[in-house]
């Protein structure tokens, strides 16, 4: 069965100038935890130093405050942090942007 966001992918995929108000009702809680055990363990920590399993201890806390700025549209993103990598054979670096996982909603 098609989760509710899959049907609005369909949709934006048949009509090309459908527009979508917003989407956020479809973030929930439960797709916010299926997603988080999506991620990969060795993912590094963002700017906030918290790690994958930081963020599933402490789900029950950001969880909510961030479903509850999304749905009255108040929710910023967290900064990301940059870290240069080495290019491989080379002696350059390359910049990456490492996401933070929790957040910090008011």
């Amino acid at each position: 069965m098609a989760t509710k966001l899959e049907n609005v992918a369909a949709k934006a995929r048949l009509n090309a100038k459908l527009q979508f108000t917003s989407l956020a009702h479809h973030v929930t809680s439960d797709l916010l935890l299926k997603h988080l055990n999506k991620m990969s363990t060795s993912t590094a920590a963002g700017v906030d130093k918290a790690t994958k399993a930081d963020a599933k201890e402490s789900i029950g806390e950001w969880g909510p405050k961030m479903l509850s700025a999304m749905h009255r549209q108040g929710y910023k993103a967290p900064p990301v942090r940059r870290v240069e990598i080495p290019k491989p054979g080379k002696d350059a670096t390359r910049p990456i942007g490492i996401p933070t996982v929790t957040v910090n909603c008011t």
